[in-house]
């Protein structure tokens, strides 16, 4: 019998590329959490799903369109199959679940399980061997049939793995919400209908929530004829007495948050944010944060080596890299950015230069995240490099496969890195991964984030490109009203606007605006600091690692947790 303090539950969780069970953010920010959790000995587990099929293979056409194949995989190269196995009853049908482990070791030599849920087995139906093919894929009953999957799957599963004694089930966003409806279900030995508040309370004590999503539509709804289909008519209206439904409808949101004694935003403006919108509710904020050792290039991990022993055990030790002297930061970039044009080379044939500003931009492709705001105005980005000097802009990132908008970003770029060939040099690299990722945010010169306002929930690949030494320039957003301090550790692209004004997202005017103060910050503050001042552009890259690398970090992230999302009192099954 075991008695962890967490069982942690999330749609995706991201431990590497080799097993492509993540679409982004969430994901990583997953796989994060539990990598410092092993690291710190919290005592913790992972709940997921096996997607056997990934999200997708990201593949660029001669005209900049993206094109979806399946991942291909082998889940037994990476993951231990397990024999365990529970049902669950899914559309009327008893769903045979299986689970395959990965356990994660940390610095100090403890150990996370995280455990991957699987219908693919030879007792299902093809229907029901498919729930768990693909990450984020099909019509609204297969959504919630995978979520059925990890919400009343999951808990059944780590009794029967042996782990009996939960004292928080940590549900990290909407897709987890029916692991309470499973808790409460057991207690009331399926009679949810019947519930008391008092076996509601008892349910809260033993449950917290993370919201990712400032956004309404981000929102996982399901109306009430996919309610009943996927989970019964009975549940259907115990779900309803209780009250824990959105006017009939079934907000995995509200859901979660109905159910949780505990509940954040994942920075504080999202808190804000995420108030404004469910004023019903109590929701505090815990900034996220990376996992240090996971994102730091080789050799800026060979630079803290040197002067600030056991990093790895202890984050806070990068408060103190405004010690180590400028041209160390300046000698492990370049050797960081020499590996980034090097897998630009070996990819695309186009040698980039060293010597040369670069910017980084990376992120889902999706409308408000504005990936193309800085091509958006190519003459007067001619005009900043004919002043200023020049500059390379290196892309990724994936649009989902039904968000048009999104691809249609990606083309955008991807046109306009052709109109600026021979002014500017802009590449977009294809399949965005934690691979990709981590040479990107330690080898470009500047990271740029602009999304519009307040839309970002939290970002963290600006947080990994600090620890390795590299500036973000930034809408004040997200993490980053939290990081920036103007001309220390970045540079801002407008004003704080702060959470209650919401601008528009594809407004022209909104953009035109943005795009123009981003275009003068380049040209007015940045530019010239890379190319006129360099020891104080580096002390800038050391004040991002002192500054922010050392404080959003996952360790301090899962610190919080623990101090004030776990040690509350909790109940007990039964």
């Amino acid at each position: 019998m075991h008695a962890e303090t967490v069982a942690y539950f999330s749609m995706e969780v991201a431990l590497d590329d080799e097993v492509p069970t993540f679409s982004g953010g969430l994901g990583v920010l997953a796989g994060d959490f539990l990598r410092a959790a092993s690291d710190m000995g919290v005592p913790a587990v992972g709940v997921t799903l096996l997607y056997h099929q990934g999200f997708f293979r990201q593949e660029l056409d001669a005209a900049g369109r993206q094109i979806e194949h399946p991942v291909r995989w082998i889940p037994a190269d990476r993951l231990e199959r397990l024999d365990t196995r529970v049902k669950v009853v899914i559309g009327g049908r008893p769903v045979v679940v299986g689970v395959w482990r990965r356990v994660l070791t940390g610095v100090g030599g403890s150990t996370v399980a995280v455990y991957f849920l699987d219908t693919q087995l030879s007792e299902n139906s093809s229907t029901d061997q498919a729930i768990t093919d693909r990450l984020y894929a099909g019509p609204p009953v297969e959504r919630l049939s995978q979520e059925a999957v990890l919400g009343l799957a999951g808990p059944a599963m780590l009794r029967e793995l042996g782990h009996g004694e939960i004292a928080t089930y940590h549900l990290n966003e909407g897709h987890a919400s029916l692991v309470p409806v499973a808790l409460l279900s057991d207690r009331l030995g399926g009679m949810v209908a019947d519930a008391s508040s008092a076996d509601i309370e008892s349910v809260r004590a033993r449950c917290a929530f993370t919201t990712h999503t400032p956004v309404p539509a981000g929102h996982d709804r399901f109306d009430p004829q996919v309610m009943v289909e996927v989970l019964g008519p009975e549940l259907a209206v115990g779900l309803t007495r209780i009250g824990c439904l959105e006017h009939g409808t079934l907000n995995m949101t509200v859901l979660g948050m109905f159910f949780s004694g505990f509940v954040n935003g994942v920075a504080q403006r999202h808190g804000e944010v995420s108030r404004a919108m469910f004023p019903r509710y109590r929701i505090d904020a815990i900034t996220n944060g990376v996992h240090v050792s996971t994102w730091v290039a080789p050799s800026t991990a060979r630079l803290f080596d040197r002067h600030l022993p056991r990093w790895r055990e202890h984050n806070t030790m990068l408060r103190y890299a405004g010690g180590i002297p400028l041209e160390e930061i300046r000698t492990a970039h370049a050797e960081a950015k020499q590996v980034l044009l090097g897998e630009v080379a070996r990819r695309l044939g186009v040698s980039l230069d060293p010597e040369v500003l670069t910017i980084g931009v990376a992120r889902r492709a999706t409308p408000y995240k504005r990936n193309d705001l800085l091509l958006s105005r190519p003459d007067a980005l001619r005009a900043l490099v004919e002043r200023v000097g020049p500059l390379q802009v290196v892309y990724a990132g994936k649009a989902h496969p039904s968000d048009r908008p999104g691809k249609a970003l990606i083309e955008h770029v991807n046109a306009a890195a052709k109109e600026l060939a021979g002014d500017v040099t802009v590449v977009y690299l294809e399949d965005y991964g934690m691979s990709l990722a981590a040479l990107l945010v330690a080898g470009v010169d500047v990271w740029l984030n602009n999304p519009v306002a307040p839309h970002e929930a939290s970002g963290t690949s600006g947080m990994k490109a600090a620890l390795n030494g590299v500036p973000s320039l930034s809408v004040l957003d997200g993490w980053w009203v939290e990081g920036h301090i103007e001309g220390v550790t970045g540079w801002a692209i407008g004003a704080d606007l702060g959470a209650a004004v919401t601008l528009p997202i594809g407004d022209a005017v909104v953009d035109a605006a943005d795009g123009a103060e981003l275009d003068r910050v380049l040209a007015e503050v940045v530019a010239p600091l890379y190319y006129g001042r360099p020891d104080d552009f580096t002390a800038v890259c050391r004040f991002a690692i002192a500054l922010n690398g050392s404080f959003f970090t996952a360790q301090r992230m899962v610190g919080e947790y623990v101090d004030r999302a776990y040690r509350r009192s909790g109940g007990s099954d039964g």
